[in-house]
Order: C-alpha cells, then structure tokens, then sequence
C-alpha cells in the first residue's frame, strides 16, 4: 500500500506563500474593474469630493447610466458593435478555415511559396498610409463593409486551424470521396464539424478582437451611424471637460452627473458583453492553444 509523503515545514510555507500571492495578483487585476464599476453607480458630485474607495457605491445612483443611453447614438453604436463581431467573425472563421483546408492538402500547387510569402507577412505589413490607400480604392470608405473585407483572413489563425487539420486521419475524407462528395462538401460537412474547437478558439480570438476595434472606425468612417461602441467611448472620454462631456452623451449639465462619472459608466457598458461571454469560451480558448503542441 502507498503511504502519503508527510509534508514539511517548508512545503506548507512554499504552498502558503503561492496562495498569497495568487489573491495578491488577483486583487491587484480586479479591484480596477471593481473601481470603474463602483464608480459608475456613484453619484458623479459626490465622487468629486473624495476618491471612492469602498466596496460599494458611497451615493447609489443610475443617473450616469440613464445620462448615457438618453444618447440614441448608443444604442446604434451598439447595434453597429454586435452586427460586425457577429457578422465579422462568422465570415473571417469560415474564410479562414476554408483556405487553411486548401493548405493542407498536399496536392496544393506552390503550397511551400504560399507559405512563406504568408509568414511574412505575420511580420511585416505595408503600414498605415498604403492600408488607408488600399481601404480607399476598394471603396470601403465610410461603409459597413471596412469592417469585414478587411478582417475576412489572418495566416496566424490559418496556422492554428492548420495544426489542427493535419490530425484529422486521411481516411474521414477518403470515405468521403468514394461515397462521391467533393472537396467542399467534405470540407463543409466533415472537416468543420469535428474541427468545433479550433473553430470556437479563433471565433474567440477574433470575436474579442472585433469587439475591441476602435481604431478602425476611428480612421476609416466619418458617420456617426457607422461608429461602433468602442469609437463611441473613444470619444467620449476624449472630451476636454466634464460639461462637453455630458453634452456629447446627450445629458443635461444640471444633472448630478460629471464627465469622470460617464465614462465609468460608459465603459462598463462597453465591456460588459464581452467580459460576461468570455468565461464560457475560455475552456475552447485554452483547448486551441494546446493544438499541434502534444505529438503522439
């Protein structure tokens, strides 16, 4: 029979001193989460007198929420938000991993080449001015499509949904072939399903990603309706004072509100979505890291 090694003095010290250290990191991410979010249920005058450093709101109010969504430009902001990381990030996986299929066969033509001018560009890019160029005789200029055409494919993502490709056995497709599907039908009908998550992983990847994005809706669109809910915050914390503040969200300056306050309130309406769905992907996310990495 096995007998437990009896621990020592210096394994429970070595085990405390983990724990410790784990709630001290973990205190020192989430309590500025936690900040932001008292904040932004505190009344805006009352947070002006002194820093809130409780655990809970010190004067309870929704004003700073109720100033915000007063604004109809967020809620098309959000609309905007939702409909390209949806949108976007269904075409960019099956885009994706429809060319990452075609790199896997070994019949590719130029495979190798492909190969290498992809991973360069993983690299190097052409930079800012050429891109806004490229965005501007495509014709993508203020229009919802600047947020998709451009994003449809990534080669790091491609890499990813290759590694796991290559494990999938050759005699799934072989059945396939003689019962007399073709390369897309077995692509679309067996590849993708038993690929579910490596595709669950780049749909993360890319989702947050989408999410995220101010930058382009920041360059490349002058309407506001075509802002998303990230450009939208942008601006409302680059206001310069507290009154242009309220006024950009489309408050009235005699509520008990200030700029500070809206845009606490403002980004946790912003990251609210994508903090409470990241949890439950985060086992796909962890699972598609691993792929290619354990050979057996």
């Amino acid at each position: 029979m096995l007998t437990r090694k009896r621990r020592t003095l210096g394994d429970v010290a070595f085990d405390n001193l983990n724990v410790i250290g784990m709630l001290v990191i973990c205190f020192v991410t989430l309590y500025p989460i936690w900040y932001v979010l008292v904040n932004s249920f505190n009344d805006g005058q009352d947070a002006m007198s002194g820093g809130i450093i409780y655990w809970v709101p010190r004067t309870f109010s929704i004003e700073n929420y109720t100033t915000v969504f007063q604004n109809a430009g967020i809620m098309t902001a959000m609309g905007i938000t939702i409909a390209k990381t949806v949108l976007g990030t269904v075409i960019h996986v099956f885009f994706t991993a429809m060319v990452a299929y075609a790199f896997s066969r070994r019949e590719l033509i130029g495979r190798n080449f492909y190969m290498i001018v992809g991973t360069v560009t993983m690299f190097f890019n052409g930079g800012l001015i050429p891109n806004f160029l490229w965005i501007r005789d495509l014709g993508l200029l203020d229009s919802f499509g600047v947020y998709i055409y451009p994003a449809m494919f990534s080669f790091f993502d491609l890499v990813i949904f290759l590694a796991f490709f290559r494990e999938i056995p050759d005699g799934l497709e072989e059945a396939a072939k003689i019962d007399g599907a073709n390369d897309f039908s077995i692509f679309a009908r067996i590849v993708l399903p038993v690929s579910m998550p490596v595709v669950a992983t780049i749909a993360l990847f890319h989702g947050v990603w989408q999410w995220n994005d101010y930058f382009t809706g920041l360059l490349y669109t002058n309407k506001e309706v075509l802002q998303p809910i990230q450009t939208f915050l942008y601006r409302v914390i680059a206001q310069s004072s507290s009154n242009q503040m309220v006024q950009a969200v489309g408050g009235a300056i005699n509520r008990r509100v200030t700029g500070q306050s809206l845009k606490m309130a403002t980004m946790v309406i912003t990251t609210f979505p994508i903090v409470i769905a990241y949890p439950f992907l985060q086992k796909y996310f962890v699972k598609g890291l691993m792929i290619g990495s354990l050979k057996g």
